[in-house]
């Protein structure tokens, strides 16, 4: 016998439900069998289901809590180590700020939206600690380029991921 959707495959399978002949391209595991496409009415799980709305939304509170986040960090004198905790703590605020805001929704969407709002946490704790430490530097924004800062900013951008996967 033929597949339905695939004429030129030879295939002994059937849907579970309506019975018409599939092929293992076709084929849709569920947990009562297999199925056809249309009788396993495959669909996104409804919390990845993210509409338009609640990506403004998310962008919105990423970047205001990102951007508040970051002049705290500036005024914060802990350095080394602790630098890493900061980071890792600023990445959870941030992803559940987002995740709050667009009712604990997730996706991949909004995990862009948590990096970005860390990079400008990062951006805006760079530019806080620049104008804390005045005279200006002849290169402002230098410690952009620092190394544990960037790991720092890393850290942050896993840990607000992740809150969103």
């Amino acid at each position: 016998m033929k597949c339905a959707a695939h004429p030129n495959i030879e295939t002994n399978l059937r849907c579970g439900k309506c019975g018409k002949p599939i092929c293992p391209k076709c084929l849709v595991q569920t947990p009562v069998g297999a199925r056809c496409p249309e009788c396993a009415r495959v669909q996104r799980p409804v919390t990845y289901q993210v509409p338009a709305r609640f990506y403004v939304r998310a962008l919105g509170a990423g970047l205001a809590t990102g951007f508040v986040s970051g002049i705290v960090w500036a005024l914060v004198p802990l350095a080394g180590f602790f630098l890493f905790i900061i980071a890792a703590g600023i990445g959870f605020l941030i992803g559940e700020a987002i995740s709050r805001s667009v009712n604990l929704k997730r996706g991949l969407g909004l995990q862009i939206i948590a990096g970005i709002s860390m990079a400008v946490s990062y951006v805006a704790q760079s530019w806080a600690s620049e104008w804390i430490s005045l005279p200006l530097q002849p290169w402002v924004f230098m410690n952009l380029f620092d190394l544990y800062g960037i790991i720092a900013l890393v850290v942050g951008v896993a840990v607000a991921v992740s809150r969103l996967h």
